[in-house]
């Protein structure tokens, strides 16, 4: 094959219209931006699905206001990410530069808000800056006059936000409330004599999926249609697929994921699912939709595959209902818009950090370059310079955001910005040199849901993902094979195909300046890390800082991180683990645990402790998957004594904090290898811990 057949180029579909803006006027930019929002969730990207690949489009919802972003500008239809995992995605938008540059290569690190990014050159070029919503990068946000940002993941209701002056709490749905602080900034807060840059980002629909009061009991009723992949077996591809802990049967909670609650709905406080900030009114709101449904399960009692059949069917209702309330506030700021005149001088994005699976493969959440995570819905409106209905087949990048947005803000764009302009696309030039293919790198392993670190490249066509730590290959033809369901990297038949595909990958390395291959990519020394501590050799995401008197101050942004060390010799009969914990946060998210494993994964550990800011005890599996809980009142500014007793003889583990008692089976545990720390996108003190076992 050669490679021009292989690397075919496309063509745009439609002509563009004539510019209305006279020269030199700036367009106002405003970006919504969704987080896990896939494109099997848009209608409009249903109606032109991807040409070859539309054995992946199913009709489960409807977006009437997203849509018309695609109705009246253009549609991207093969829009990918690099790194599909939130913060390094939001990252690469902001700087137009891949993760190995940009340094937020996962989940957790603090993004260095002194580097070059699109809304300082914005601010630069003349521009009124606002950052309202989801920032997810730790750091107080740079380039923007106004900025408004949920901290870490957010809550889903009665959100706290940081500001510029502190913490601030308003009272709602989060989706609402960050559609109600964009049109406050649009109406009073901002100079209408200059052009402004509007990100009104949302959390939805992230993980726990948490509907607003509106849509509690949209889609009930109706039976959602499943994927045909819904129970894959993993068979011929990589050994990584199969080994991932992102399985709707296997790895979703029955509590904050499912909402399955005894005896209310709204009964499991705080965690991931942070019911405990709900009002009374919002609490009878939401029992009121899932009593009745949680009721009709148990009386059900489904098992085996039609367990996994209902699991799918309250996760993607819940997903969709979600996203039915990121359409409505799409809705309500694009009437202010038309309303106060502003719409012909506003480009208008819609976007998502990445895409998500929706049951494709069993899984939930993202992280692969497989399809529907790779994917990123890409829709933009631009009066007077896109023709309505567009069409744009091309291959763009998030790195592809920030270079678009400089130009057509009239701003020089600097020689170091690792993507290309996507504006001789919106109207229409012709682009015989554009990229006929993308790469991709994902990091984040060790990581809660256990994917695997890869790499690779896609055509129009063909992808090819490495999985450089296992030393294992996938190759697909996505033409033949849309659903990828079968490698064909050792298919003699695409033994051209792969050469070629391994040649271009290997010119995008060198390309994009990316050698970082090895287990551990390079960072910034950090002082004082765990890491620096022969104690915990094993660590996900925190970071660990050794006090006085054998104290330990760990902190994360992440859920489910954890430090472990190993013990001298397997446990085979019982472990004692004993210790004090104190939160050093006066509110939001509050825990910690401590740490029993039989392995380095995390599909390994059992934590077992003290969600502080729900007032709950816990031992958790699998990540975040309640095993046991129970609810207590305490002092949440106290010390809590906590030991953890494993007897592996008996199969039961025993959680007891200040003399409560809380069991949990260990069924399927023979030894325990490893003993430490853990917390939830928190900060927490851990005191006088000792472990005994035999």
């Amino acid at each position: 094959m050669t490679a021009s057949a292989l690397f075919a180029g496309t063509a745009v579909e439609q002509l563009f219209g004539a510019p209305t803006g006279g020269p030199g006027k700036q367009p106002n930019i405003l970006f919504f931006f969704a987080d896990d929002h896939t494109c099997q969730a848009i209608s409009a990207y249903r109606s032109t699905w991807f040409g070859k690949t539309r054995a992946l489009a199913r009709p489960i919802n409807e977006t009437p206001n997203i849509d018309r972003l695609a109705r009246e500008g253009a549609l991207f239809e093969n829009s990918f990410c690099t790194n599909s995992i939130c913060a390094p995605s939001r990252a690469v938008v902001l700087t137009g530069k891949f993760s190995h540059i940009n340094g937020v290569r996962r989940n957790g690190p603090t993004f260095d808000g002194a580097q070059q990014t699109y809304p300082k050159l914005l601010q630069a070029a003349g521009y009124q800056t606002a950052m309202i919503g989801k920032w997810h990068l730790r750091s107080d946000p740079t380039g923007f006059d106004y900025w408004h940002v949920l901290p870490g993941q957010g809550a889903y209701y009665n959100p706290d936000f940081r500001t510029s002056e502190g913490k601030k709490r308003y009272e709602g749905y989060t989706t609402d409330v960050i559609a109600d602080l964009s049109l406050d900034w649009l109406k009073s807060k901002r100079d209408p004599n200059r052009p402004f840059l509007l990100h009104s980002w949302h959390k939805a629909p992230h993980r726990n999926w948490q509907p607003g009061p509106k849509h509690l009991k949209t889609f009930d009723g109706v039976t959602m249609p499943e994927p045909p992949t819904l129970f894959d077996d993993y068979a011929n591809r990589a050994s990584p697929a199969a080994s991932q802990a992102m399985e709707i049967d296997r790895h979703m909670s029955m509590g904050s994921d499912l909402k399955v609650t005894d005896p209310l709905a709204s009964g499991k406080a705080g965690g991931r699912g942070g019911f405990s900030r709900l009002t009374e009114q919002q609490r009878k709101t939401w029992d009121d939709a899932y009593v009745p449904k949680n009721e009709a399960f148990r009386e059900a009692n489904p098992e085996g595959a039609e367990l996994v059949r209902w699991k799918y069917q309250r996760y993607v209702k819940d997903y969709l209902r979600c996203i039915a309330s990121v359409d409505d506030a799409v809705g309500r700021i694009l009437a202010y818009l038309d309303e106060a005149g502003l719409a012909d001088n506003t480009i208008v994005i819609y976007g998502s950090d990445q895409g998500f699976y929706l049951g494709e493969h069993g899984w939930f959440d993202k992280r692969w370059m497989y399809e529907e995570s790779l994917r990123m819905p890409l829709l933009m409106r631009w009066p007077g310079n896109i023709k309505p209905g567009t069409r744009i087949p091309q291959l763009v990048q998030n790195i592809d955001y920030a270079p678009t947005l400089l130009e057509v803000a009239g701003a020089d764009l600097p020689d170091d910005l690792q993507g290309e302009s996507l504006v001789p696309l919106l109207k229409g030039q012709a682009t015989p040199n554009w990229r006929k293919s993308i790469y991709y790198h994902y990091f984040e392993f060790p990581g809660g849901h256990s994917v695997r670190r890869h790499c690779g490249v896609r055509t129009e066509r063909y992808k090819l993902m490495e999985f450089y730590l296992e030393k294992e290959w996938e190759l697909f033809d996505l033409e033949k094979d849309p659903l990828e369901m079968k490698s064909v990297y050792d298919d003699a038949a695409y033994g051209a195909v792969r050469a070629e595909l391994t040649a271009e990958l290997e010119r995008l390395k060198k390309q994009y300046g990316d050698n970082e291959f090895s287990p551990s990519p390079a960072r910034k020394p950090r002082k004082k890390l765990i890491k620096t501590h022969p104690q915990f050799p094993v660590l996900y995401g925190v970071s660990a800082i050794k006090g006085e008197a054998g104290t330990w101050k760990v902190s994360t942004g992440l859920d489910g991180g954890y430090a472990l060390q190993p013990v001298e010799k397997p446990y085979t009969r019982k472990v004692v683990l004993k210790g004090k914990l104190k939160t050093v946060l006066s509110g939001g998210v509050r825990n910690g645990m401590f740490a029993i494993a039989r392995g380095e994964k995390s599909g390994d550990i059992l934590r077992c402790g003290v969600y502080i800011g729900a007032g709950q005890y816990v031992v958790l599996a699998n990540g975040n998957n309640t095993v046991a809980a129970k609810k207590v009142g305490f002092d949440k500014a106290k010390a809590f004594d906590v030991t953890v007793t494993a007897d592996l003889v008996a199969k039961r583990l025993t959680l007891t904090v200040d003399g409560t008692t809380l069991e949990a089976p260990l069924k399927g545990w023979n030894a325990i290898t490893h003993t430490g720390l853990a917390v939830n996108q928190s900060e927490t003190q851990f005191m006088d811990v000792t472990v005994t076992g035999e």
